[in-house]
């Protein structure tokens, strides 16, 4: 498994384990991380799973396609490390990835 840990706006760390194949946001789902609303269910139609991606990871993490880029304008304060965690299909590479849960979702 890999292990992916997000960080609430007030430092709570949830630590979780996320399987590959599915999304940073499937896991969040799944383990219950409080600020990952996932409104949409994953389709790129909504900003509720916003997160900030750790600058250490933002290379392999990667860059949002267009669609993404359309959503992000619809979140709560968009930084350069903002991802929708419904587009971040979880790889070997993302163990050990750190998210940071903004303190609104759109």
């Amino acid at each position: 498994m890999i292990k992916i840990t997000f960080i609430e706006h007030n430092g709570t760390q949830h630590e979780v384990e996320a399987q590959e194949g599915s999304t940073v946001m499937e896991a969040a789902v799944m383990n219950g991380v409080p600020g990952i609303e996932a409104s949409c269910g994953g389709a790129c139609a909504c900003a509720t799973c916003h997160v900030y991606v750790d600058p250490a990871w933002k290379e392999t993490t990667g860059s949002p396609e267009v669609m993404e880029e359309d959503m992000l304008d619809l979140a709560y304060e968009i930084r350069d490390e903002s991802r929708l965690s419904c587009q971040l299909r979880v790889t070997p590479a993302f163990n050990g990835l750190v998210v940071r849960v903004p303190e609104f979702q759109a």
